[in-house]
């Protein structure tokens, strides 16, 4: 589950992480009267509007300004407020900004310029372990640093046994060329960086930038943090942080309807029950020349109820130019999955798709006969290539 930015300032926050303080605004209202608070708590007299959207580069899209007056603040927040953000994580049409997020401006003037690092933890699949990735080119894109300068990008992978040893947190500021107050700070930095990620449940911690400040304090001017869907049940707090207004509605749907449904761009919908049998299902359809145009896996009490919900998802979707039924009848008789779904077209009235089903497993030869006898613009296939063959042939 992804978390806004504020979101997950509040969780490193929590956690003893300095960082750069803010107020979450849905007005331009808000947002002034937020900037009139940090100024009192903080001194700061100019302010920073970020649109508050799940994903990155929203400065390049114009959702990150620098607001040098109180009318500057309104100005700035009337204008991101409600915008759509184009950045390069997003698609063209852009995401909805809801609310932005008014935070004390950090960059002032010191004994020393201000620098910025990139610092994230995730796991290393590779070795199955947690890992520090840090660099000194902060404020850059990680993507773009690990192409033209990889040598600038360091990992401190950390034994699970032993969790990050304080010899790790200061080798990680040795290499980011602190010394001093900053040194000090940073190893604090990290290893509170690393208990905040281990102690939430998450699967990533991105700061970019991470900041030395002119006075030589660590801090986090941004958050990009994933949580750990599995281990949300024992996180009720995280768990309310969810913002569904950024995520796929069919898929919001879906999961609210008890179905697992991942949203593809392709042309053939897809209805199966296992992961498994999900995965080569869309093989099939590729090799039959077609693309799948979702992963769905009504688990394994495919009935009429839950077949309908199926297919309206898959028919939210106007790319959408057959759909191909691939049950396993295991748990689930094959006899009731077709029942089901004839229940479903009919309930359902008019479906301008063609529609392949493949039933195997218990009771599939009954199945097949419910299908072929219903009276409906379905078509049924034994074998994996027939359904193929059939699928190719409606995609002609």
């Amino acid at each position: 589950m992804n978390l806004h930015e504020y979101q997950g300032k509040e969780i490193l926050n929590s956690f003893g992480v300095r960082i750069q303080r803010g107020y979450v605004a849905q007005t331009p209202d808000e947002a002034v009267a937020a900037a009139k608070k940090l100024t009192e708590e903080t001194g700061t007299g100019w302010h920073v509007i970020k649109a508050q959207v799940h994903a990155g580069g929203r400065g390049k899209g114009g959702g990150v300004k620098l607001a040098k007056s109180l009318d500057e603040v309104k100005t700035i927040a009337d204008q991101i407020i409600g915008m759509d953000l184009v950045t390069p994580q997003t698609s063209a049409e852009g995401k909805r900004v809801h609310q932005v997020l008014v935070a004390e401006d950090v960059y002032y003037p010191g004994d020393s310029e201000p620098e910025e690092y990139y610092m994230s933890v995730l796991l290393n699949r590779g070795t199955g372990r947690n890992m520090i990735m840090y660099s000194t080119e902060g404020g850059m894109d990680i993507e773009t640093v690990a192409e033209e300068t990889p040598h600038l990008i360091f990992h401190e992978e950390i034994d699970p046994a032993t969790g990050l040893l304080p010899f790790q947190a200061r080798k990680i500021a040795f290499n980011l060329g602190l010394s001093g107050a900053a040194f000090k700070d940073m190893t604090k930095f990290v290893a509170a960086l690393y208990k905040a990620y281990t102690d939430s449940d998450s699967s990533l911690f991105e700061i970019n930038p991470v900041l030395k400040t002119s006075d030589d304090k660590i801090m986090a001017v941004d958050a990009k943090v994933s949580l750990d869907d599995n281990a949300l049940y024992r996180r009720k707090d995280y768990a309310a942080m969810r913002d569904k207004r950024e995520e796929n509605q069919v898929e919001v749907e879906a999961g609210e309807k008890g179905l697992n449904y991942v949203d593809l761009d392709g042309n053939v919908g897809c209805m199966v029950n296992g992961a498994g049998l999900a995965m080569a299902t869309m093989d099939l359809i590729k090799q039959s020349g077609g693309e799948p145009a979702n992963f769905l896996d009504v688990g394994g009490t495919a009935d009429a109820e839950r077949v309908e919900a199926a297919f309206q998802l898959i028919l939210k979707d106007p790319a959408v130019k057959a759909i191909l039924v691939n049950i396993f009848g295991g748990i689930v008789r094959c006899d009731r999955v077709a029942q089901g779904i004839i229940d479903a077209y009919k309930n359902m009235g008019t479906i301008n798709v063609p529609i392949i089903v493949r039933l195997q497993g218990t009771n599939a030869d009954i199945a097949k006969k419910l299908i072929d006898d219903s009276g409906l613009d379905v078509q049924s296939a034994i074998e994996f290539k027939e359904a193929a063959d059939k699928v190719q042939a409606v995609l002609a």
